[in-house]
């Protein structure tokens, strides 16, 4: 098995077993989204269908949260900005 086979089984798995986006296993792993998505879509059906399947499953469930996970991301960010200015600004605080 080659290196190209061996990164494609590696992601497949880690990602069937964690649910993981394809963000976080390309951070993982090393590589592109890119890679990580052409990888899962394209190689690993020729390579392995049933995990395919499995794989396909959680990239979708993903899809399908991606904008809950960009609301708490959007929130979170603000609520720390706006913990930054009060501790800069005492005097709001009162």
């Amino acid at each position: 098995m080659d290196n190209i086979s061996q990164r494609v089984m590696s992601l497949a798995e880690y990602i069937s077993e964690t649910g993981a986006t394809v963000r976080c296993a390309a951070k993982v792993f090393g590589v592109s989204k890119s890679t990580v998505h052409k990888d899962m879509s394209e190689r690993l059906q020729r390579m392995d269908p049933l995990l395919y399947e499995k794989v396909r499953r959680v990239l979708d469930v993903n899809k399908l949260e991606r904008h809950i996970r960009g609301g708490y991301a959007t929130k979170s960010k603000y609520e720390h900005l706006a913990q930054m200015r009060s501790d800069r600004n005492p005097q709001n605080n009162l």
